[in-house]
């Protein structure tokens, strides 16, 4: 029974399988002929004229009056010269036209500009002094010759306190002072310095010159080494010297110092492990230079050490500090006497997206995050606040969307704009103490945009490789697709970790997406897992694996939204995309060219052991292995099926990234497209690379030729 029972069902999928392959097959092709091609960049030429005519109004700027009970804004944008002004009073709502040029420009000099918060990045590494002050104003620290001296401000004496610096580029030397807030003691390092190697590029065409000109700029790779700071502590008042017993910083510069409140001998300093596998809170005695572990954080993976936060609370001996240790990020408060997490502020299958400010009197946080309402895109930012002990959560945005809040100068008030790809902005005035809506500000008025005809972007999510995890997207379509055609499907990629790259508001012009999609495509973008802004589980799929790029989620995507929607075709897939686009735009044809047939590959990082150590050994790790190699497009572009077009003429990935993969594919006799563009730099080949890049797919997805440019079609 069971038996048919499961072949029953295997039956039926079938079925459904062949279904959908039919209602696919049913469906003709989009094959234009020139004519039809021509007629399409024609039109892609007009809809873009007429959408950068049309005005889109919503609110573009606004400014909070003295006192922070009346603010002024604006609606309209930057291309319209009708804004309308408006004078509101925050308390109530009330608003009134301001129609008096000469008003207008009273308000806006009054105004204090209304700013969108910022979320605070961390601060661990101290600026390089190498003269000092002390805070009492008594004493200056300075160097002199690769060594450290105290100079007195009341008669100048001038007293040598080191003599093991030297004052050559190559030798070791002290640099980076800090004094302790009591003018006891300042912490300086001796330096072993690195020369970094150069990355060199010829600019071919310059101006009023007759040859190429080499340039050259200092430029770290993966496993190349780092200046090593040795921490020294010098006591002013017995001009004692004392080594700590830490282990020399050697993977970034010297650290911001946090000393105790009430006992300013000591001090902590935040530690990141080469490999960004270890994370520390280190606390130094001043007087004797011991040192112990307050705060201890490993990885099997990897701690993603630019998106960590900490904010020290010397008066209480606590810290808040974001961990991703439960699977999530978060916020914790840490006892930095005991290194014990006194408790967990924030918890739950949601993201912590970064921190605003921190209220020490009230001991809260206010924070933004994404994935903590049911039923959204995980991905929306929402702001909060919470309590340290992780109690009163009030959620600031209420609305379904992606967020920006604006705050007025006393924060009492704020401005919430939010919207969503397919859903036009709305601003709303809310009172900050309970979140109380007191108006809506403006709605965004799009009348003129859907007059163009032109669609907004579909969102859309399907299962990932695992069947249980949502990944999310969105998909523009030509303006006058055809229901009963298939469309080739071109993927706009971009699986760099760092971040996520979907985007999330409504975008008031005619993308470069949709200019493409109007020439007879239907164009998407997708996070993949690999990339930031969910679990770490989701972004750990990165970890020595960036050739990964998320290629099994976006397939399942691509074929899940052919599902759904019919007219994307699934037998004609292409990609393109710039850096670490260019090197997932290539990988697709070396790893999936059972379902990627074109690329265009602009600027890529080929080969992650010639592109910049900073980014790839977050990802891929050190020391560097054989799985660096083992991953590279060079080593792999003997795989190339399907057509290719490269780009290159770079100072951000070195120019050699892309050569190295001519050279590879020259040496395995392979057929592709080379396009670099003189002194462009690090892009998608501007203008005419994007021009080149839409001819590609027209020609290879289409089979259609494109406009012959040289006889002025």
């Amino acid at each position: 029974m069971k038996h048919r029972l499961f072949w029953s069902v295997v039956t039926a999928c079938n079925l459904y399988g062949a279904a959908l392959s039919a209602q696919q097959l049913s469906r003709k092709p989009y094959l234009p002929d020139h004519a039809a091609v021509m007629e399409r960049y024609r039109k892609v030429q007009l809809l873009d004229s007429l959408t950068r005519r049309k005005v889109f109004r919503h609110n573009v700027e606004a400014g909070w009056l003295p006192g922070g009970e009346q603010f002024w804004y604006t609606v309209g944008n930057s291309k319209d010269t009708t804004k309308t002004y408006y004078l509101v009073q925050a308390a109530t709502g009330r608003k009134k036209e301001i129609k008096d040029t000469a008003a207008q420009n009273r308000l806006i000099a009054a105004g204090t500009p209304s700013s969108q918060v910022a979320q605070r990045g961390p601060s661990r590494w101290q600026d390089f002094e190498t003269d000092s002050v002390s805070p009492d104003k008594q004493w200056i620290a300075r160097i002199i010759n690769g060594n450290v001296y105290i100079q007195s401000t009341r008669d100048s004496a001038l007293t040598r306190l080191t003599t093991n610096g030297a004052d050559t580029a190559r030798a070791a030397r002290y640099e980076a002072l800090a004094w302790s807030p009591d003018s006891k003691y300042v912490v300086g390092y001796l330096t072993r310095p690195v020369t970094d190697s150069a990355a060199y590029y010829v600019l071919t065409d310059v101006a009023g010159t007759t040859r190429g000109q080499l340039r050259s700029h200092p430029y770290k790779q993966p496993g190349d080494p780092f200046p090593a700071y040795q921490m020294y502590i010098f006591s002013i008042a017995d001009k004692k010297v004392v080594r700590t017993d830490a282990e020399a910083l050697d993977f970034f510069g010297p650290p911001v110092l946090h000393w105790r409140h009430k006992a300013p001998r000591y001090f902590l300093y935040e530690k990141v492990d080469r490999g960004h596998q270890r994370f520390r809170v280190i606390e130094v005695d001043a007087l004797t230079g011991a040192t112990r572990t307050v705060l201890d954080e490993q990885a099997p993976t990897f701690i993603y050490e630019s998106r960590l936060y900490t904010h020290y609370l010397p008066e209480t001996n606590e810290m808040l500090w974001t961990s991703e240790k439960d699977g999530w990020r978060h916020i914790y408060l840490v006892n930095t006497l005991t290194g014990a997490v006194k408790n967990q502020v924030t918890r739950g299958e949601w993201v912590v997206r970064g921190i605003d400010s921190v209220d020490t009197a009230k001991r809260e946080v206010w924070f933004r995050a994404g994935g903590m309402e049911p039923g959204e895109d995980p991905y929306f930012i929402h702001y909060y606040r919470i309590g340290f002990d992780g109690q009163h959560l009030l959620k600031l945005t209420p609305a379904a969307g992606n967020h920006q809040v604006s705050f007025s100068p006393d924060r009492k008030y704020y401005i919430d704009k939010y919207s969503q790809v397919n859903v036009p902005p709305v601003n709303e005035l809310r009172r900050t103490a309970d979140a109380k809506l007191i108006t809506i500000a403006e709605r965004a008025d799009v009348s003129a945009w859907r007059s163009t005809g032109v669609p907004f972007p579909v969102p859309f999510h399907a299962k990932g490789r695992d069947g249980q995890t949502d990944i999310w997207g969105i998909m523009c379509r030509p303006s006058d697709y055809d229901s009963t055609r298939r469309y080739p499907i071109i993927e706009n990629i971009y699986a760099g970790p760092h971040d996520a790259f979907v985007p999330k508001s409504f975008m008031s012009y005619y993308t470069d997406m949709q200019r493409l999609a109007d020439l007879g495509f239907v164009v998407v973008q997708i996070d993949g897992m690999g990339t930031a802004n969910r679990s770490k589980a989701f972004h750990d799929v990165c970890w020595k694996k960036l050739s990964d790029a998320g290629f099994p989620d976006r397939i399942r995507w691509i074929k899940a939204l052919a599902e759904k929607y019919p007219f994307a075709d699934t037998t004609r897939v292409g990609l393109y995309g710039t850096s670490a686009g260019g090197q997932n735009a290539l990988g697709g044809l070396l790893f999936h060219p059972e379902f990627y047939k074109a690329a265009v590959a602009s600027c890529g990082c080929h080969d992650n052991r010639v592109d910049k150590q900073w980014w790839n050994e977050q990802w891929m790790g050190y020391p560097v292995g054989k799985h660096y190699e083992e991953q590279s497009n060079v080593t792999n572009a003997g795989k190339l099926k399907g057509d290719l077009l490269l780009g290159e003429a770079d100072t951000n990935v070195p120019p050699e990234s892309t050569y190295r993969v001519v050279n590879a594919l020259i040496k395995s006799n392979k057929t592709f497209e080379f396009l670099p563009i003189p002194g462009m730099g690090h892009s998608d080949g501007g203008p005419y690379g994007r021009t080149k890049r839409n001819d590609f797919f027209v020609r290879h997805l289409l089979k259609a030729t494109p406009p012959d440019r040289n006889n002025n079609e």
